[in-house]
């Protein structure tokens, strides 16, 4: 019964001054996804990527149709 979707709303960042990151742990492989901010390389959080799928949700909630860099 698909009566009920989830609407996605798209988000937007800040594109000249920020630029989609995933931020990887060497220790545990936990990766989390946000953005970088470009003049002070601060990373700010978004959300936790678990799976291919969440990447995917990340992409779609914010438009990002370029490759996104990890950072270790």
């Amino acid at each position: 019964m698909g009566w009920f979707k989830r609407k996605v709303v798209a988000r937007s960042y800040d594109k000249e001054n920020q630029k989609p990151v995933i931020k990887a742990s060497i220790c545990n492989g936990e990766q989390v996804a946000g953005f970088k901010d470009i003049h002070t390389g601060k990373i700010e959080e978004i959300m936790l990527i678990k799976s291919p799928e969440d990447l995917e949700q990340f992409r779609k909630l914010y438009g990002i149709t370029e490759e996104i860099e990890k950072e270790y």
